[in-house]
């Protein structure tokens, strides 16, 4: 037995049943002279419920999360590659896929709105850090994980390109030759020339339409990235805090219901011990009168 075997198991049940279970499991530790695995399986922190969801997401949909996980790593590839029309492509994809999976957390673990936003930031945070999408993948979280924002900077969809000057063709060169015995082939030539020049202009003006789209594309992604961020930036505190007082609650509910059935038990001895006082009492007199 190792840490790591002992995390797989524990950190698969629901945060209800983790304390028990951990409990146990150092006790065998320790029982069986493994003192240091002991004082680690004791260290382990019981899951927030966002986060034993995202656990369960892993081990029962491995398929649907590493779905999300590759396209985790393209857009982190393409945003590395400066390549906007990729980026664009990914994020909306990465929309879709990320909001289907958060549905699928929210109805098979019944979370609450507070937890369930805590798991889309764990899910958000796993696309954009591939530290995060390992433990993500691995299953064993014990808290939701956050970055600080994704939001590459816009790159147009291709480098810009200078334009090589236009090489005489071979029609133009033997316009040029005519030109010099005969006028009307110079005019010719001239003629061909603006209409390659205005076709070169149009060209070079539909691709700078053409960069300015997938510029302002990754500016609206980047944007939308950075207000669902915000968004979850703000709750970020308070969502944390309501975890730990529902942690703190169960607890506390536990080591309460330890103490009611410690007093239990006390009341019935003690009852047992009044029952044994009175028959002694009684017995003690009825022997006072047979003596007198």
């Amino acid at each position: 037995m190792d840490l790591d075997e002992v995390a797989g198991r524990l950190y698969g049940l629901p945060p209800s049943e983790f304390t028990a279970a951990r409990d146990a499991e150092a006790r065998a530790a320790k029982d069986a002279g493994e003192v240091r695995l002991a004082r680690d399986i004791a260290g382990l922190r019981k899951p927030t419920v966002s986060a034993a969801a995202v656990n369960r997401l892993a081990r029962e949909h491995p398929d649907d999360l590493g779905e999300l996980l590759t396209l985790g790593r393209e857009l982190r590839e393409a945003w590395e590659r400066h390549d906007a029309e990729a980026l664009a492509e990914l994020t909306r994809r990465r929309g879709e896929l990320a909001g289907r999976l958060s549905r699928l957390v929210r109805r098979e673990a019944g979370l609450s709105a507070a937890a369930a936003a805590e798991a889309e930031q764990t899910l958000d945070a796993a696309v954009v850090d591939a530290g995060a999408a390992e433990e993500v993948r691995r299953g064993r979280l014990a808290k939701p994980l956050s970055y600080s924002g994704f939001a590459p900077a816009p790159a147009s969809a291709s480098a810009p390109r200078g334009k090589p000057a236009k090489k005489p063709t071979d029609s133009t060169a033997s316009a040029d030759s005519a030109s010099e015995a005969k006028g009307a082939g110079a005019k010719g030539a001239a003629a061909r020339s603006a209409a390659a020049k205005s076709a070169e202009a149009k060209r070079a003006e539909a691709e700078k339409r053409e960069e300015a789209e997938a510029k302002r594309r990754a500016e609206a992604e980047a944007r939308k990235a950075a207000e669902r961020q915000r968004a979850l930036d703000a709750h970020r505190e308070w969502v944390t805090a309501l975890e730990q007082a529902v942690q703190e609650h169960d607890e506390r509910a536990e080591r309460v219901a330890e103490l009611e059935r410690k007093l239990a038990k006390a009341r019935k001895r003690l009852a047992e011990s009044t029952q044994r006082l009175e028959v002694a009492k009684r017995e003690e007199r009825h022997a006072r009168h047979r003596i007198g």
